[in-house]
């Protein structure tokens, strides 16, 4: 049964009172803002940038954000009222509705897209929403008073274990409309937690303790232990080892905190099962804590540990420098030059200063190692933000912010959404990375062209860092729009490496290929090795094959749901399809003819890895890609492995390009190069480029003499020469000449439209209107189309997709999107295409 509200406004108290209305932002894809009354009563309680409750439709009672309060009432309709008021302060500030309303502006989007996807889903609520008893919570130790239907609640989620409840259940339970307030009073108190789906439970972070027990805590009852234990020295180790750590004595709280278990289980000192012994025999007693994922502990700050080289204080200055006359600055150094410790010392200085810092960085594979290194200096001054994070934790972290308890955040793009509002700084690293634009769903954003609108509401400063920027980055920098500064050398003795070009197609011919290595790499992977040095091997597909095929009748298994073939993935003896995640088991034979002649084509890193176990069965290989860090914390235990030298051989996708930094590597292969250039997309030479440029990057850095080698069946591409020599100068040159030529970006705007339909005929017939449309609109030279792309049906729907070109003067952009959604409603306004999808993706990479 769903819930509904009835909400009776009391009668007016004085003929001159103000009736107040709110617009709020639902968490929907509406065009405008809905206006909604505010009860008489609650006047003084509406909070710009807080949470409401009301009712959208007959029976959905959704939260959503105020963004503005007047006194004028909406004309089209009868204005309901409020049903509720969930904060009494801000949760999205002044800065975040103004970087909002332009993402909705800029990105083609609505405001409540945007604030969908900007608030983690526990401050999202629903009728839907679902409250479970938080696993910490004991009713005979809670220190906060229970409120009558606070008691009810509890009581109905204690009848059986794991029990949830939707929020239209708890409506029913209490019999009345508002109870939003004790739902977060409950959350406050640590009684319950929220979540949205019941793949999004909370899971705490429990660490194992022990502690001596109690009635061993007297002198006399110790000794007696002692004598007790004199025959088994293990179990005697453990007790000293605990008495040495835990003052018993001293601080008899000391003992009842405990000690974590694993202080005693991972010493090699000391013996597991003694420790085990001692907890069955009453000596110890163990139990569980759970902690923070962010702790407290006011741990003390590290100093710097490292001493700038000259090349670092010169580019340090000439930022600060730049700063002073402009706020955008790109920081070009070459691979292992020593950024991190620059933007370190950069946010030190903005700390100083009383300001917030934004760290931005592509992949989450790259917050492992720089954590562990800004966590040694900034303490818990530093929060951490990223999708692999639960839902409670995020909104751990978005509450630090509002606080002021995290003055840095370290984040992948959507740490874009926090509540900052006092920035000094914003360091996007690795800027030219595609990893930083969004795709599916709106606001299809560019993390880094946002952080550069957040850094000029708040006037923050920016530094953009790479040794490969984006092209129109660097175009900018050339214009004077942008500071530029230099770092051409690495960090102390480490110099660039060594790079190799091998042609397979001539090792093919002769039939010397080892699978899909040749002669040069196979030796050199062996060569290092056995000098106890480690590689990185970088193929830039994941599976075991691309598909495989019927060697009869030349059958190839093709996704039911988009217009690609299936991938071997070995490890699951399953056929994957990589966009919409359909899945088939193996097949034995051909269902098309029966035959069991089924073979394999092409390689992924799945099957590099495999291929590599059985070539050197003495390498510990492991694989980092899409597949194999699915989990949380996967990332961090393959860096942790690769860096501690439990892993010798790691090969992965892109994810092995991006800013690792590990001392032991010297060889660095780059298994399939050709891939990656012959692209059908006017960036492809642009990221094959900062690819091989980024990946080769990882060899060398700590003062080995690193190497590269590069399999190519063509290494007489112009490309190559270029990342030989590290000369990104004058793959620039001939790169802007390209896009100056063509009209791309920087010289032009791009809008990608995509029209979606499962109906193969009406797609066309809809992206052909459009075009119509357009063309009307802005001339035949600025629209491209429409046409199929090379995948051209995903998840059952067929794409047709049509370029626009604009010029980047503000005025006419502004301009060109008006006709361009005017466009696109003419086309959604045709009854025949009412089931069509229409979406704008703005400077799509």
């Amino acid at each position: 049964m769903s819930l509904t509200f009835d909400f009776v406004s009391p009668e007016p108290a004085a003929t001159d009172r103000v009736t107040l209305f709110a617009d709020v932002i639902l968490p929907l894809p509406l065009p405008k803002l809905y206006t909604y009354r505010v009860p008489y009563e609650m006047n003084d309680e509406v909070v710009i940038g807080g949470r409401v409750i009301v009712q959208f439709g007959a029976k959905k009672t959704l939260s959503c954000i105020v963004a503005a309060v007047h006194e004028t009432p909406p004309a089209q309709y009868q204005a309901k009222y409020i049903l509720e008021f969930i904060d009494d302060a801000p949760v999205v500030t002044q800065p975040q509705l103004k970087l909002f309303r332009w993402m909705a502006d800029y990105y083609m989007c609505t405001l409540g897209e945007v604030i969908n996807a900007a608030l983690p889903s526990a401050l999202k609520l629903s009728s839907e929403s679902r409250i479970q008893l938080h696993p910490a919570f004991v009713a005979e130790g809670s220190p906060y008073p229970i409120s009558e239907p606070e008691q009810q609640i509890l009581t109905a989620l204690s009848t059986e274990d794991g029990k949830s409840m939707t929020f239209t259940e708890v409506g029913e339970l209490l019999g009345v409309s508002s109870f939003h307030k004790v739902i977060k009073s409950l959350m406050q108190k640590d009684i319950i937690f929220l979540f949205e789906h019941l793949a999004d439970k909370y899971s705490p972070k429990v660490v194992k303790k022990v502690r001596l027990a109690h009635h061993f805590i007297e002198e006399s009852a110790l000794e007696t232990l002692f004598g007790q234990l004199a025959g088994r020295p293990k179990q005697l180790d453990v007790l000293m080892r605990y008495l040495q750590r835990v003052p018993v004595y001293q601080n008899i709280h000391a003992n009842h905190r405990g000690l974590e278990k694993s202080a005693l289980t991972s010493s090699p000192h000391l013996s597991p099962s003694a420790v085990n012994t001692l907890i069955k025999n009453g000596v110890l007693e163990q139990f569980d804590v759970i902690v923070s994922r962010f702790p407290l502990d006011d741990e003390p700050e590290a100093k710097l540990h490292f001493t700038f080289s000259e090349a670092q204080t010169t580019a340090r200055d000439e930022i600060l420098t730049q700063f002073s006359q402009r706020d955008i600055v790109l920081l070009h150094g070459v691979t292992g030059a020593g950024k991190t410790e620059i933007y370190i010392e950069l946010i030190r200085n903005a700390l100083d200063g009383g300001g917030q810092v934004l760290y931005l960085l592509p992949e989450i594979a790259l917050t492992a190692q720089i954590v562990t290194r800004l966590m040694r200096v900034f303490g818990t001054r530093l929060g951490v933000y990223h999708s692999k994070f639960s839902d409670n934790e995020r909104v751990e972290v978005w509450n630090g912010v509002l606080s002021g308890r995290f003055q840095v955040v370290v984040g992948v793009r959507s740490a874009v959404f926090l509540p900052f509002d006092n920035l000094a700084l914003i360091i996007v690293d690795e800027e030219h990375e595609s990893s930083y634009k969004q795709y599916e769903p709106a606001p299809r954003y560019n993390a880094r062209e946002v952080a550069l609108m957040m850094a000029n509401y708040q006037g923050a400063k920016t530094l953009l860092g790479s040794a490969t920027p984006a092209v129109e980055t660097y175009y900018q920098t050339r214009a004077g729009r942008w500071g530029l500064v230099q770092l051409t050398k690495r960090f102390g003795e480490a110099g660039l490496p060594e790079i190799e070009l091998v042609d397979t197609r001539k090792h093919r011919e002769a039939k010397k290929m080892h699978n899909h290595f040749t002669p040069e790499l196979l030796s050199e992977i062996e060569r290092k090795l056995g000098l106890q040095e480690q590689v990185i091997l970088f193929q830039n597909r994941r599976g075991y094959s691309p598909f495989i095929n019927c060697l009869d009748c030349g059958w190839i298994p093709k996704c039911k749901n988009c217009a690609v073939s299936l991938s071997y993935h070995k490890h699951s003896h399953e056929l994957r399809c990589h966009y919409c995640g359909y899945n088939d088991r193996m097949p034995v034979e051909c269902p098309a003819c029966g035959s069991r002649a089924l073979k394999t084509v092409g390689f992924g890193t799945e099957k590099i890895e495999d291929d590599l176990k059985i070539m050197l069965p003495a390498a510990n290989v492991q694989r980092m890609d899409l597949d194999t860090t699915r989990a949380k914390n996967s990332y961090q235990q393959i860096i942790a492995d690769f860096e501690n030298q439990v892993t010798n051989v790691l090969v992965g996708t892109q994810m092995v390009t991006k800013g690792l930094d590990f001392a032991n590597v010297s060889l660095v292969g780059i298994i399939n190069a050709d891939s990656i250039i012959h692209y059908p997309d006017f960036r492809a030479h642009e990221r094959a480029f900062q690819m091989f440029v980024q990946v080769s990057g990882r060899a060398g850095r700590k003062g080995k003499k690193g190497k590269v080698i590069i399999q190519t069946a063509d290494p007489t591409q112009v490309i190559f020469d270029k990342v030989i020599r590290n000369d990104y100068l004058e793959f620039y040159e001939y790169e802007i000449g390209q896009r100056r030529e063509y009209g791309f970006p920087p010289f032009m705007r791009v809008i990608r439209l995509t029209v979606k339909h499962v109906d193969q005929l009406l797609a066309e017939q809809a992206a052909i209107l459009l075009t119509q449309e357009l063309v009307e609109r802005l001339g035949r030279e600025a629209v491209l189309g429409p046409e199929a792309p090379y995948i051209f049906r995903i998840r059952n729907f067929y794409l047709q997709e049509i370029t626009v070109k604009i010029d980047r003067e503000h005025t006419v952009l502004k301009q060109a999107k008006a006709h361009v959604l005017a466009a696109m409603n003419v086309v959604k306004d045709q009854k025949e295409f009412k089931q069509a999808r229409l979406v704008a993706d703005v400077d799509p990479m």
